[in-house]
């Protein structure tokens, strides 16, 4: 997989702020603090997962756009501090969705054909009649059949400690998004903060 099939519309705020904000604990005059990575800012980044001192990795604010399956997404829901901004709905829009571009590869077809004539009779009978009373019912027997093999974009907004806590836990994961997910994560400015390779 590649990065730009998974994260797109990067961008990342605050990493010189959150670097002079990681010194004010031994600092008594705040004039003189500076917003370079040193060893020491490294060292509080490389702490232990839950230990503290890599507090100040909240300050590296990071927003893009992710796309997972519906599989993935499960899993990222687990991140309290990877937030939502908005996503694409299936909830909304599964029947006008290009269902042939819609799924990863490893999605079987004859899963996406069967879900592909279930969106064609619900559209022709919608169609025919929007207030045909069998649409709810038809709807709702297309959400419950999608293959979780399907692609969807939601703009997210996190921070670097957030994703430290991603990279140790899915860098070498069964998903291939998430490999790709950590793989995007070394590419960041600084990632060393996050990853704990600190000879980039």
């Amino acid at each position: 997989m590649e990065i730009n099939e998974v994260i797109s519309n990067v961008h990342v705020y605050g990493l010189e702020d959150a670097a002079r904000g990681s010194k004010y604990s031994f600092a008594v005059d705040l004039e003189k603090v500076s917003g370079e990575i040193t060893p020491t800012v490294r060292k509080l980044a490389a702490c232990g997962l839950g230990e503290g001192h890599d507090n100040f990795l909240n300050g590296v604010v990071v927003q893009f756009d992710l796309t997972f399956t519906n599989k993935a997404w499960v899993e990222a829901e687990r991140y309290h501090f990877l937030d939502f901004v908005s996503s694409q709905s299936t909830m909304h829009r599964i029947t006008k969705f290009d269902l042939d571009k819609a799924f990863i590869e490893y999605t079987d077809k004859r899963m996406i054909a069967i879900l592909k004539e279930m969106v064609a009779d619900y559209n022709e009978t919608a169609a025919r009649d929007a207030k045909d009373p069998s649409l709810p019912e038809k709807y709702l027997r297309i959400l419950y059949s999608t293959p979780s093999g399907l692609r969807l974009t939601a703009k997210m907004t996190t921070n670097y400690r957030q994703l430290k806590t991603i990279y140790r836990q899915r860098k070498n994961h069964r998903l291939p998004e998430w490999r790709t997910f950590c793989a995007w994560i070394e590419t960041l400015p600084e990632s060393g903060l996050i990853t704990g390779n600190i000879e980039e």
